[in-house]
Formats: C-alpha cells, structure tokens, sequence
C-alpha cells in the first residue's frame, strides 16, 4: 500500500526553502491532507507491526508523533518547522528513549531510521556496561549477527572519556563500554517514501535489529517475554 505521494515530498521541499509562519499557514491545508494525515495512519501501521513482534507495545499513534514545531527557545536555529515528520515507538512512545524501539523520520532527503538506547538515565546506562562487561561473547554475538551487520552496521553514540575503574581492563576487550548511548542507525533513498512497501522495508530494519534490542532491554531489567 501507497501511503505517501509525492506531495508529501513537494511539501518539504518548499517548506525548506520558506521556512516560516506566514508560508506555512498558506500551505497549512496541504500539510494536514498530503503530510499530517498520512504520516498517523502510517504510524498506525507500524505500531501494529512492531506488535506482532513485542506484544508489550501497547501504545496509539498520538504517544509516539513527534510535533512538526521546532523548540527554538535555547537554539542558534529560529526556523519554527521541522523538515521531515518523525515518530518513535516503544513501550512508551516517544517519553521514553530509554527502551529499544523503533524511531524513524521521513524527508524530502532521506529516511533515517533509528533504534537502540539514545538517552538512557544513569541507572539504566550503568546496567548495560555491567551486563556487557559480564557477557562480552552475548554482547558482541547480539551485534554481529548476519542482520544487524546487513541492516544497521554497527553500534553508534557519544563516549564517555572516563569510566569506573573496575570496567576499564575489561573495555581493552571492549571499547563500547565508554559509550553513553547505545544506538542504531541507517539512512535509505527518499524515493522508497512514495513506494508500496515502505512499511515493510522500515520492518524489516526492525526485525534485523532483535539480537541487540532484547540484550539491551534485558539489561535495563525491562524485558517481558512475549
């Protein structure tokens, strides 16, 4: 199914170049009707998907859409719109970046798409060095297996530059171990938003990335077997 035309591309192609007030609101109805309302019903859809394989997802589009409005109030950048729409789907949608789940965000440049821990707080950050540091093989067999490297590559985040004394001989093993975050990223063409199995494809980076998203969620304590 077409969930998007290429209207939805036009939109933010323009939006970029008249990024403010008065031209959005010109362009407010081609926002709601080719943008807004096709990108909830596809987050519907994915919702749904990532469900027939974590059943503790359990959340409706509007906890996982992220907003089209900037927040300007502490950046250099004043434009007021965002030039892609964007959702994450977890447990508890966007308010919690601290589960692994399924983030992504359509362009008129591209469609990235995330997964992983991106903010954990320090508790959960402190739990998932320990596990690592407590089982190096499972760690490092959760992100060399066939899918992740075909879909995701590689671990990815900022590193701290100190550690806890007791971690730092077994990160000479290791070097994930001075990361803070542990995420999960790809960027695919822009021409796949308009295709009939743009749902599938953002699927099956999902799927590719299940070693590494249970060993994470295991570690934070939140797994529940499905």
């Amino acid at each position: 199914m077409q969930y998007f035309t290429k209207e939805y591309i036009d939109f933010f192609k323009e939006l970029e170049k008249n990024n403010h007030k008065d031209w959005f609101d010109l362009n407010r109805k081609r926002y709601e009707e080719h943008v807004k309302k096709p990108f909830k019903i596809f987050v519907e859809r994915m919702i749904f998907l990532t469900q027939t394989d974590d059943k503790t997802i359990a959340v409706e589009s509007k906890n996982c859409l992220f907003r089209i409005n900037r927040d300007i109030r502490f950046s250099k950048d004043k434009t007021p719109y965002k030039t892609h729409m964007s959702a994450a789907i977890s447990r508890n949608g966007k308010k919690e970046m601290g589960i692994p789940g399924l983030y992504f965000q359509l362009s008129h440049k591209g469609i990235g798409i995330f997964g992983g821990v991106y903010n954990p707080t320090k508790e959960q950050l402190e739990d998932i060095r320990y596990q690592i540091a407590n089982d190096i093989s499972g760690f490092q067999e959760a992100i060399t297996t066939k899918e992740f490297k075909k879909y995701w590559g590689s671990i990815k985040g900022a590193k701290n530059k100190i550690l806890n004394k007791d971690l730092k001989p077994i990160a000479e093993k290791e070097p994930l171990l001075f990361n803070k975050q542990f995420y999960y990223g790809a960027e695919i063409d822009a021409k796949n938003i308009t295709s009939d199995n743009l749902d599938q494809t953002i699927f099956d980076y999902y799927l590719a990335s299940k070693s590494i998203r249970v060993y994470l969620t295991k570690a934070i304590g939140a797994w529940v077997s499905n």
